[in-house]
């Protein structure tokens, strides 16, 4: 009888000598006061994009927000180093100086068919690779200073008066190569660098040109060396008025004229 009560002692002692070794072996991996949701998780890093990416597509070096849902109306924070930015056919309101302040590796940004009626001064400023900037079909009154290495510019269907484009508004820009500012209200064409090879400037409300508009009346030899096309159809401008307009150009305005 005593063996078998000795017995059963043993075997409640090396149950409870197994339990104890166990627990312990778990705490050695996981401490008790570790909370559960403290393990990383597979994949887990900087979220701070996720957003943006979240309502836009990114792709390497490019982010298309197009016809958002819910509405977009100011530009997205954007990843580092985009360099293209489509965000047409949103409610964009306004550029402001941070929208595009630290992503300077923008080449290309495109906000066409938004509501943008102001740009904030220097918005662009610090985009010294952009070189093609569309902002057709919004609601601007007035143009901001433009980045100097653009070679494509559209605002095209916006509200532009001659007096919310500055005289030397694409003067230094001397890689320009395509400006579009065709249905607009300017009264005047704007002073056009030589680098520019086509120019659409249709149903504007420009009224008269001068020698000195694309030509230079002190240079009766002077051939304006890249203009290919100007599109000056739809303004109440009579062309035949001013014949020595175009003396310097190696092809005439295309369109229908009065």
């Amino acid at each position: 009888m005593i063996n078998v009560i000795t017995c059963q002692i043993w075997v409640t002692l090396q149950r409870q000598t197994e339990f104890t070794t166990e627990n312990d072996e778990a705490s050695a991996v996981l401490p008790a006061d570790t909370p559960e949701n403290s393990m990383p998780s597979p994949g887990e890093g900087d979220a701070s994009d996720l957003p943006t990416c979240l309502l836009c597509v990114c792709l390497t070096g490019s982010v298309y927000c197009e016809e958002v849902d819910p509405d977009m109306t100011s530009v997205p924070a954007l990843p580092k180093e985009t360099a293209y930015l489509y965000a047409r056919y949103n409610k964009i309101k306004k550029i402001t100086q941070k929208d595009f302040g630290d992503i300077v590796t923008l080449k290309r940004i495109d906000l066409t068919g938004n509501l943008i009626s102001e740009i904030e001064d220097g918005a662009f400023s610090k985009l010294t690779l952009l070189e093609e900037l569309t902002l057709a079909e919004n609601q601007l009154v007035r143009l901001p200073m433009l980045p100097s290495k653009l070679t494509s510019f559209n605002a095209n269907h916006n509200l532009l008066k001659t007096k919310g484009v500055k005289a030397n508004a694409f003067k230094k820009l001397t890689k320009l190569r395509n400006l579009y500012l065709a249905h607009n209200q300017l009264e005047a064409v704007p002073v056009i660098p030589e680098s520019v090879s086509i120019l659409h400037l249709q149903n504007n409300n420009i009224s008269t040109v001068t020698v000195d508009t694309f030509c230079k009346s002190n240079d009766t030899y002077y051939i304006r060396p890249n203009m290919n096309e100007i599109r000056m159809d739809g303004n109440p401008v009579v062309l035949a008025q001013y014949p020595n307009s175009f003396t310097c150009l190696q092809s005439l305005p295309i369109g229908r004229y009065q």
